[in-house]
């Protein structure tokens, strides 16, 4: 399975400029690839993250987390995700 381009590209754009608050893909089933489904504005809520993955299809996502320390720094995080919808059968869930 390939991973498109713009993925990889959307990707540095969040890792280094902090440009979207999470990025979800899905599987082209056409081209056999990996591509982007949604970006997730960096004023997006986890709530707005969580509610953007469908219930009946399978997502990969990156979300950009941010907490403050117990020494009250400022972190970030990103976590991958791999989202199986609770109704999807077993042809589409790939990870």
């Amino acid at each position: 399975m390939a991973v498109s381009d713009e993925c990889k590209l959307k990707f540095q754009d969040l890792k280094s400029k902090r440009s979207f608050r999470f990025i979800t893909f899905k599987i082209d089933e056409q081209t056999q690839q990996v591509v982007v489904d949604r970006l997730g504005q960096p004023g997006d809520t986890y709530d707005d993250f969580t509610a953007s993955m469908p219930d009946n299809e399978c997502r990969y996502a990156v979300y950009d987390f941010d907490f403050t320390t117990d020494e009250n720094c400022q972190k970030s995080k990103i976590f991958f995700v791999s989202c199986h919808g609770q109704i999807t059968g077993p042809q589409t869930r790939r990870g």
